[in-house]
């Protein structure tokens, strides 16, 4: 039998959304508004105009920038041509997009003109605006081989656990599974209409972006997040989800605090009266607790979820329908309910391995179970509890922190003999980078000196906020004793603890 008969691309989605809600509106962005048929046709021109610069299968297609609907336009424009897209964190600095462009090697990047980004070669970069409608235009829509869902479509690159980002690759089998899972959970309808307020270089906010697309809803965009701007999207558009925690959540109370807009059509988790009171509290299986589960980038967001564990006591809830979750020892034997070890994971919805990392793909995918890299338990009730990862992370605000990666900018100062980085309790971002460092013998230097050395090296919200100076770094065989650094320094509120 054809294979084409079982494949379901992100591409394909669109070309059925086309026919089938000729009159629904699929992207909202400042004054961009398209019907799902308007962006099935600029789809099939920018798949055209990819082509025409080589862009065929299995190459890249790289995203500089904010939040855009050309972000989706050129997701589904690869998914035509079984290319990937990558939308890359454009908070970073130019070493690090640098880095991004050499390791990916892209065939197209369309950039955002910024501070950090900057073209690193003549040919193959397209400015977003009127240079990208332009080569849009410019394309002359055609038939395509079909595409094997299978293959790779998205590109997210994930924190440097090993002091390096790694590239996350998403097949459109597994963008769509996951997005059918999420869209029963979060139980949305094709009226659900998503703010993009989070960035979509994010699997949080991609996750939901898709699983509108998948539904047939609406996606709203804004470049960054602005409270006021939130709250009159979500008052015109009449937005039911969008991308918000704890410290945006109170920068949208305090934004519309005189009820300026009505916010009643956003369906929420409970967090504040105040929030209450502008909102609707959501009583789906997503919210009706708390929101979310337990999930990473490499397995499309979500692998649990607190909704399909009501009364469990498991703190992360239970897997998704759509994938086996296992707690394996180092052996790869699975550890009976209250040991802890390792979170496995397979199925639908899980990644296709990380973009030109096979050393590292040989070891996450160890035993036939892809490794989370986190540490859990199963519980007597069949939940699962996240206990913390196995490497240690910070989360400073919604972003992932690891120490490999700063300690190595630190250590490129010439007085630094050896560093260490931990995260301290913070009361506006949870978290905050703390390093501890230890000089070479007769170096001088400041704390100050310490951390504006590492700025253009890594990005903003990964730099030390706090520097200490001590004789030496204790160690555990050949890393540091972050133990005896959080007793020593006031580590604290780390993720699952």
């Amino acid at each position: 039998m054809d294979a084409a008969v079982h494949s379901l691309t992100l591409s394909d989605v669109l070309a059925e959304h086309a026919r089938s809600r000729p009159q629904a509106t699929a992207v909202v962005d400042g004054e961009v508004r398209l019907t799902y048929p308007e962006l099935h046709e600029r789809v099939g021109r920018l798949a055209a105009a990819l082509a025409e610069r080589g862009v065929g299968a299995g190459e890249r297609v790289l995203w500089l920038g904010r939040n855009s609907h050309a972000v989706l336009e050129l997701l589904l424009a690869c998914s035509r041509l079984g290319a990937v897209c990558c939308p890359a964190n454009w908070r970073q600095t130019t070493d690090e997009l640098r880095f991004v462009v050499e390791d990916l090697r892209p065939r197209v990047v369309v950039w955002e003109r910024s501070e950090a980004a900057q073209p690193l070669a003549d040919a193959g970069w397209i400015e977003a605006g009127r240079d990208y409608e332009d080569f849009l235009a410019g394309g002359s829509p055609r038939g395509f081989p079909d595409v094997d869902d299978a293959e790779p479509v998205l590109a997210l690159y994930t924190a440097a656990f090993d002091g390096r980002p790694n590239a996350a690759l998403l097949s459109s089998a597994a963008l769509v599974a996951h997005s059918t899972s999420l869209l029963v959970v979060r139980q949305m309808e094709p009226d659900f209409a998503f703010l993009a307020s989070g960035p979509l270089f994010h699997v949080g906010t991609m996750m939901f972006c898709l699983a509108t697309f998948q539904i047939g809803g609406k996606n709203v965009f804004m470049p960054a997040f602005d409270a006021e701007e939130l709250c009159r999207l979500v008052d015109a558009e009449k937005v039911t989800q969008a991308f918000l925690f704890g410290q945006m959540i109170d920068s949208v109370v305090a934004a519309n605090a005189g009820g300026k807009y009505d916010l009643s059509s956003l369906r929420f988790v409970s967090h504040s009266p105040e929030w209450d009171a502008m909102i609707t509290v959501d009583d789906s299986p997503w919210c009706r607790s708390k929101m979310g589960g337990y999930g990473q980038t490499e397995v499309g967001g979500m692998l649990t979820f607190l909704g399909l564990a009501q009364g469990g006591t498991g703190f992360a809830g239970r897997p998704s329908p759509l994938v086996q979750v296992r707690i394996l020892g180092p052996d790869g034997a699975e550890l009976p309910p209250g040991e802890v070890g390792e979170i496995c994971a397979r199925g639908k919805t899980l990644f296709s391995g990380y973009f030109a990392r096979p050393e590292l793909n040989a070891r996450k995918f160890a035993y036939g179970w892809h490794h989370t890299g986190d540490l859990g338990r199963r519980e007597p009730d069949g939940t699962i509890t996240f206990i913390g990862p196995r490497l240690r992370m910070i989360k400073s605000g919604n972003e992932n922190v690891y120490p490999a990666e700063v300690e190595r900018a630190l250590k490129t100062h010439p007085a630094v003999a050896d560093a260490a980085v931990i995260g301290v309790p913070d009361q506006t971002w949870h978290q905050a980078v703390k390093a501890i460092v230890a000089l070479k013998e007769g170096a001088r230097a400041t704390a100050e000196e310490i951390a504006g050395h590492v700025r253009g090296q890594i990005a903003a919200y990964k730099r030390p906020r706090h520097v200490v100076f001590v004789d030496a770094i204790p160690k555990k065989g050949f890393t540091p004793d972050y133990d005896a650094l959080d007793a020593a320094h006031g580590g604290g509120n780390y993720p699952g603890s």
